[in-house]
């Protein structure tokens, strides 16, 4: 009877022992580790860590195409842009929005203080404005957005729209008919909603329920924007599902190409000198679906503003592709802005830790994971099948022209 006992207390602690080392294995070891070179090194966010450096480099060690940013010095004693937070949220969205706000408020607004603005196709509860006014000493207004900007326009079918839904119900929000409604405000509409335009705002932060950002932040990206001349920043870049824009290649194509018939060049940059090799390649023949995820995005409020893009969105909407595929304003925003801006008026923000969904971007960098409370490990970045950094990275690094235009590339099968 002891020999058994003495068996199954022996066994047990075997057990043990093992379910120990597997916990160990993918949460001790794994879970926060990442390798540098041939250096394991565990991150550990350090609130009282050393002041952020003075530059950092982005890319994979040895790679060629690597890229060193600047950062301007630590403070919140500096000249404020007009800018805000601008979020498109419903009352049911409340908690994951307290969530978003309290992740920026703690890294980076309490020191500057920017105002949100908030929309809704919905008149917001008094739950929703006491709430979030509560969780920020900064201003906060909101908004309704009407019927003009969230309804079908009159062009639309709206029967072979329902059509079109049930044949897409495969892919991603196939079947919703309000992300659709989303994804058209965001592209074309939310720059220009009453409430935005009374602030007289020269950029703006997208943010979203449910987001965390990781990273703390001692400086002003809307300056530092402003300074540095850059006109349009993300965070996370990413591939489309293609069964979702079947047609948007073409549409963009046959825009450039009826704006030219009209004595229009929206696109008149040196190929070289654009980021259009992160959407396209070298004869702009078909789309690589990459684009910057817009649920984070700082950019200049009048990019959107500008002829080129409202005509831009103009043609795009009445081509119904919002309605009859499942256009994103994410391609959208990207593809305009690849094609339209110089390569340097566009800025990842690599120091900013962020994450939407089950995907993040954390900072690798030993100067800067320090300062962030998310691991490295888990970014998407330079790994991940789903992810555009590397063709952005070879974008951004791209110098060999051959004396064509944006334009140009556009036009080169009408030839």
């Amino acid at each position: 009877m002891g020999i058994r006992r003495y068996s199954c207390i022996l066994f047990q602690l075997g057990i043990a022992t093992y379910l120990l080392s597997i916990l160990y294995y993918f949460f001790g070891y794994h879970g926060n580790n990442i390798r540098y070179d041939d250096h394991l090194i565990k991150p550990v966010y350090n609130r009282y860590s050393k002041e952020q450096p003075s530059s950092y480099t982005i890319g994979p060690r040895h790679d060629p195409n690597q890229m060193t940013i600047e950062l301007p010095t630590p403070t919140n004693e500096t000249e404020r842009v007009n800018a805000a937070f601008i979020v498109l949220v419903r009352n049911t969205e409340l908690y994951g929005m307290m969530q978003s706000m309290r992740d920026i408020e703690k890294t980076f607004n309490h020191k500057f203080g920017y105002p949100w603005v908030f929309l809704n196709d919905k008149p917001f509860s008094k739950t929703f404005i006491n709430y979030t006014t509560s969780m920020t000493s900064s201003k906060t207004y909101y908004g309704l957005v009407n019927d003009s900007m969230w309804g079908y326009p009159e062009f639309i079918d709206q029967e072979k729209a329902a059509r079109q839904r049930e044949r897409l119900k495969l892919v991603p929000y196939g079947l919703s008919e309000s992300y659709r409604h989303m994804c058209r405000f965001q592209s074309g509409f939310f720059w220009r909603h009453p409430l935005v335009l009374s602030l007289g705002l020269e950029y703006y932060w997208r943010v979203e329920p449910d987001v965390r950002y990781f990273c703390d932040l001692d400086y002003d990206p809307f300056l530092y924007m402003k300074k540095n001349n850059k006109k349009y920043a993300f965070n996370i870049s990413f591939k489309e599902h293609t069964g979702t824009i079947p047609s948007l290649w073409k549409a963009v194509k046959y825009f450039a190409r009826t704006a030219t018939l009209k004595g229009k060049n929206y696109f008149p940059h040196p190929a070289e000198d654009s980021l259009y090799r992160f959407v396209t390649d070298r004869n702009g023949q078909d789309y690589n679906s990459c684009h910057f995820w817009t649920n984070f995005e700082i950019a200049r409020l009048d990019l959107w503003q500008t002829e080129a893009y409202r005509n831009f969105f103009g043609y795009l909407d009445r081509s119904g592709g919002f309605f009859y595929e499942r256009w994103g304003d994410a391609p959208v925003h990207s593809i305009f802005a690849s094609l339209f801006l110089k390569k340097d008026e566009i800025h990842f923000f690599n120091d900013i830790g962020y994450a939407h969904s089950i995907y993040q971007h954390c900072p690798e960098q030993e100067n800067l994971i320090t300062r962030c409370s998310c691991d490295p490990g888990r970014s998407l970045d330079f790994t991940d099948h789903m992810s555009c950094l590397n063709e952005y990275m070879n974008a951004q690094k791209h110098r060999k022209g051959d004396g064509r235009t944006v334009n140009d590339v556009l036009l080169t099968e009408f030839e």
